[in-house]
């Protein structure tokens, strides 16, 4: 519980009673103990059979290869970050799956992400297809996303889930394997898991279909490679996701050991975090964290430090302190993003205020700002930018 006198991110928000999460999280809820979603979710974990979980799980992994033929026997969208890595070695070394990888690329690769996929498909040994939009649709994308939702990456949140299943349905493989569970963060629950279909990321992220999403400067015509196919395809294959999460306990900090050791995997500094693993492919990370930082008065830092707070690996105080080291900075990767986007900081200031969590705005909060302290040469402008440049 919240000692007296401990000193909050943001004063005027209200937290959960044991972690460092406010009420401005999408969907937050607090129950009679002050627990948040993620708290109640992450309690659940100690009460779960994961043997019949796990049993589960080889039953639908059979059954996906007995019905493949010669075919792949499920897809694995990859990034080349922890997560897909991980993915691939539970799909390949642990069920022993020939699945088909695929990789919607942002066209925001850091050095150490492309290192980190093109990696991963020399230790696997797998069959990769990847799709990438042309710089210049997601330049254009990157500005009208923040003016209708706050946030610079609906070509990531759309492209991802959009291209898997258009792969799915090409291909005919209707298994998608997915890492991470919802429930690890609480838009799910382990109790009743978020089930995997067509609109799935569309409900949890992307929010605007590409016919919403279209305006004056960003045609429909544009937006085909985030339409995703029709019910009726789906429905015609038989598409099904899972995410491994919901079968096996999910541990980010032992995964991203083992894959470090086993996979040569690497890590980077990440603006807005403290631990090195999270979205280090993206050279844009940093953007997405403070704009929700800007709206929502949290990022990454509070999201890592309330993981180490349920783990007992530092206490409340400590997380507040360590979330106001890391996310109470302008990242530097702001000044790429007004570049790309022709945005001043001025605008881009007024959009986000604008959008910004009611709780934020009423209570008139303040988000103060310190310039980055570290040096972070993954931010920013992406990777093959700066090697066509010649700066790598």
């Amino acid at each position: 519980m919240a000692g007296k006198g401990v000193l909050k991110m943001i004063e005027g928000l209200k937290y959960c009673s044991k972690c460092i999460m406010p009420e401005t999280v999408e969907g937050q809820e607090f129950d009679e103990n002050g627990l948040c979603r993620t708290c109640v979710s992450r309690g659940q974990k100690r009460d779960i059979d994961w043997a019949a979980r796990k049993a589960a799980l080889i039953r639908i992994s059979n059954e996906a290869k007995e019905a493949a033929g010669n075919n792949y026997d499920c897809i694995v969208p990859i990034s080349g970050g922890k997560d897909s890595t991980f993915q691939l070695h539970y799909v390949v070394k642990e069920l022993g799956m020939k699945p088909l990888a695929v990789t919607f690329n942002h066209n925001w690769f850091s050095k150490v992400g492309w290192y980190n996929l093109m990696n991963a498909l020399e230790q696997f040994n797998i069959d990769h297809i990847m799709f990438t939009p042309n710089r210049d649709l997601v330049n254009r994308i990157a500005k009208h996303s923040l003016e209708v939702m706050g946030d610079a990456c609906w070509h990531c949140h759309m492209g991802v889930g959009a291209f898997a299943i258009k792969a799915a349905v090409a291909y005919k493989i209707p298994l998608l394997i997915w890492g991470e569970s919802t429930a690890e963060h609480g838009r799910a629950t382990y109790e009743h898991p978020d089930k995997f279909d067509r609109d799935y990321f569309l409900r949890v992220s992307a929010k605007f279909t590409p016919e919403q999403f279209k305006c004056d400067y960003i045609s429909i015509r544009d937006l085909f490679p985030f339409e995703t196919p029709s019910w009726e395809e789906c429905e015609a294959i038989g598409l099904n996701g899972i995410h491994l999460g919901d079968y096996i306990p999910w541990d980010t900090e032992s995964q991203v050991a083992f894959i470090k050791k086993k996979y040569h995997w690497i890590g980077a500094n990440i603006e807005g975090a403290y631990k090195d693993y999270k979205s280090v492919e993206c050279s844009m990370a940093g953007i997405h964290d403070f704009f929700c930082y800007c709206k929502r008065g949290f990022g990454r830092a509070s999201i890592q430090a309330s993981d180490d707070i349920r783990a007992g690996e530092m206490t409340r105080e400590e997380g507040f302190e360590k979330a106001r080291n890391y996310e109470q900075i302008e990242p530097r990767s702001l000044e790429y993003y007004k570049e790309i986007t022709g945005l001043s900081k001025h605008k881009i200031s007024e959009i986000l205020t604008g959008l910004g969590h009611t709780a934020v705005k009423e209570k008139k909060v303040k988000l103060p700002f310190a310039k980055e302290w570290r040096e972070i040469s993954n931010a920013g402008k992406p990777f093959m930018q700066r090697l066509i440049d010649g700066e790598v």
